[in-house]
Parts: structure tokens; C-alpha cells; sequence
């Protein structure tokens, strides 16, 4: 069983803020005054349906998109979109990354890039089982072991914050819970996961703490338990909180 950290104690500065992230399409807001916190080793969950905002979101706190207004902080300093990169990695979701090279090949190029040992990304493919597919070009990956290339690409970088749009996608059941004890395991040793996920299950077994995203606005935030109690439904499940919610 996966067990969510719910200790608010440890939880009193956070290492990353977003204050007041606005993102129009034209005459579409599409984020509308969002911010939130992000604590050192944890793993928050921005859930929300499908066209909430969240993937919006991630990309432009990763800098891959212009805000129209919008701060980040890094441990109390304002970040750049440049600096940001140097502190965050995101894993996109429905990409296929360098189609016509072989998995070994993409990761032997990160490896080289972070200065990786071979050891350090063995560990790694042994953890999402990749090794049957090393040698198969990438644009005839199927979803899920399309899905394990990008996990473990994300898994080998060396940043502090790991971001991930939808991770579980295209994982059967078994997967998905091996993930995520994947997942605590990094966060336990010292690396804060930030996720998108549209399943309120998996959001549930796996984050410590949640944004609850409708229609591009936080409609709330905290563990589930603290949401529980903004909402009056004690023992509620997220999927319950997140309808009174939003």
C-alpha cells in the first residue's frame, strides 16, 4: 500500500511558491490568478478534469510558456523562466522524444549530459523493467512502455523538483502502484514530486498534498484531511472533496 505523507508539521516554508499565475488564449483566461506552495520532499497532486488548466500550468511554471502575469519563488527568491529550468524537470505527457533512436541511446545521452554513471542509470531501467524494449526505436513504443521511457528519463535528471503531466497514463494497475512506490521512494530520499493527474484514485494513494483545479482557479488546497475539514466531509474521499469544491 502506498502511504501519502500527511504531516503538516515539517511543512512550514516552502521551497517553491506560485503567486498569482494568469494565462490567457486571447479573450480565454485560461489561469486565473493561481498560486500555491511547493514543500521540500513531498509529492503534491494539481488534479482537476480534463481542460481545468492543469497542463497550462505546468508549462508555464516550467517557463515552456509566457505568463501574463505571474511570480516564481525559489526558496524565497524570485526565479526566472531560465532559472527555472535549472531547478525543475518536467515530463510531459503525450510526446514521443527522438522517434527514429532506440531507448538505451536517449538515456546514454542524458547520462552523458548530467554526468551520469552507466550504474546509476541501470538502476533506473531495472526499477521500470525497460530493458526488453532498450533496443526498440521509440516511435514503435507502445503507450506503456512509452510512458516508463519518459519516467525514467525524468527519474535519471538530478533536480531538485521533478515535474510529471499525467505519469499513470497508459499503465495497467500493477504498474501504476509500482510507480508510485517508485515515486515515494524518491520523495523520501529527498526529491519533491509535483504531478498532474486526472484520476482521483491514483491522486489519493499517492500525494501528500493537493490543488484542486477547476475551470483554471484554485478552488482549494492542503492534505486530505485538511480539505476534508474545509469541506465538512470527515472521512470523505477526494474525489467527494473535490466535488464539494469546486
Amino acid at each position: 500500500m502506498i502511504a501519502p505523507n500527511n504531516d503538516t508539521q515539517r511543512k512550514e516554508t516552502p521551497f517553491l511558491t506560485v503567486h498569482r499565475f494568469i494565462k490567457q488564449f486571447g479573450d480565454i483566461r485560461t489561469l486565473s490568478e493561481v498560486s500555491f506552495s511547493i514543500f521540500n520532499n513531498e509529492i503534491i497532486g494539481v488534479i482537476g478534469p480534463n481542460g481545468a488548466g492543469k497542463t497550462t500550468l505546468l508549462e508555464c511554471l516550467c517557463g515552456l510558456q509566457p505568463l501574463h502575469d505571474g511570480e516564481v519563488f525559489w526558496m524565497g527568491r524570485k526565479l526566472s523562466p531560465q532559472n527555472c529550468r535549472q531547478v525543475m524537470f518536467y515530463v510531459p505527457d503525450g510526446i514521443v522524444p527522438y522517434p527514429e533512436h532506440t531507448p538505451d541511446r536517449v538515456l546514454a545521452f542524458f547520462r552523458g549530459v548530467y554526468g551520469l554513471s552507466h550504474q546509476q542509470v541501470k538502476e533506473v531501467v531495472n526499477l521500470l523493467d525497460l530493458e526488453p524494449m532498450l533496443k526498440r526505436p521509440i516511435g514503435k513504443l507502445s503507450k506503456g512502455w512509452l510512458r516508463r521511457l519518459l519516467l525514467s528519463i525524468g527519474l535519471i535528471t538530478p533536480h531538485p523538483l521533478l515535474i510529471m503531466d499525467e505519469p499513470f497514463d497508459g499503465l495497467d494497475l500493477r504498474q501504476t502502484r509500482a510507480v508510485m512506490r517508485i515515486l515515494r521512494d524518491v520523495a523520501t530520499k529527498g526529491r519533491t514530486v509535483l504531478l498532474s493527474i486526472h484520476q482521483l484514485a491514483d491522486a489519493e494513494r499517492v500525494c501528500d498534498r493537493f490543488v484542486l483545479l477547476t475551470a483554471g482557479r484554485v478552488s482549494g488546497e492542503g492534505t486530505i484531511d485538511e480539505l476534508r475539514r474545509q469541506t465538512g466531509r470527515e472521512g470523505g474521499s477526494l474525489e467527494e472533496v473535490f466535488l464539494e469544491l469546486s
